[in-house]
């Protein structure tokens, strides 16, 4: 008998410890998985300064005033206008204005987690004389000037993130032309290879552009 006895218990603590087992699973299936979310960004402002004269500053805005929900971010009457030949230095001033009283730099946000982010461009074909051709966009090997790299160094030499670049404007004049800039989120996948559609886009801008 009390082997028996022995035999029923044994049976009844494994079937307790499959239950268990089987609840656990069910609440890991449940569970929500780690979600990358987007970047919450109310104004994006591109600030091209020509390097051999500081007072030659054209800035061009794009702004959601609704802040998160339907609106989106929208390019305002503002255009692009170099000058042929010249040199500027493309900065970016990104914000999150939700709350007026505390203003989010997210360009100091994207700067922390460079690992994740880059921004890709697109523009008139040879508007510019260096870069030459699209953008990288289209294809992210094509050249762009990018004078910061990710902090995730591959054999001595991080990828690229945009925050700053360098572009000379071609000595042909371009009316109405065109100036894209694509911030990707691309958490856990950016490398050197990854390009304008891997990730999720921050923002999507695109500016008219004139050089003269």
């Amino acid at each position: 008998m009390k082997t028996i006895e022995q035999i029923r218990n044994f049976r009844l603590i494994a079937f307790l410890f499959m239950a268990i087992a089987i609840v656990g699973c069910n609440n890991d299936d449940d569970a929500p998985g780690e979600e990358n979310e987007e970047e919450v960004i109310t104004s994006v402002e591109l600030i091209f300064t020509n390097t051999a004269d500081a007072n030659d500053v054209v800035r061009v805005t794009a702004v959601d005033d609704d802040g998160p929900g339907i609106g989106e971010l929208e390019v305002g009457n503002d255009e692009i206008d170099l000058t042929a030949g010249a040199t500027y230095t493309l900065t970016f001033e990104i914000l999150n204005a939700v709350d007026p009283n505390d203003v989010e730099d997210i360009g100091d946000e994207i700067a922390e987690e460079d690992d994740e982010h880059q921004i890709f461009f697109s523009f008139t074909n040879d508007a510019f004389s260096n870069p030459t051709g699209n953008g990288n966009i289209d294809t992210a090997s094509d050249p762009i000037n990018y004078n910061d790299e990710d902090s995730d160094a591959q054999d001595g030499s991080g990828n690229p993130v945009g925050l700053s670049t360098t572009w000379t404007a071609g000595d042909t004049a371009v009316s109405d032309g065109s100036f894209t800039v694509r911030l990707q989120h691309q958490p856990d996948i950016k490398s050197a290879t990854t390009g304008a559609n891997d990730g999720d886009s921050d923002f999507d801008l695109t500016f008219v552009l004139n050089i003269q």
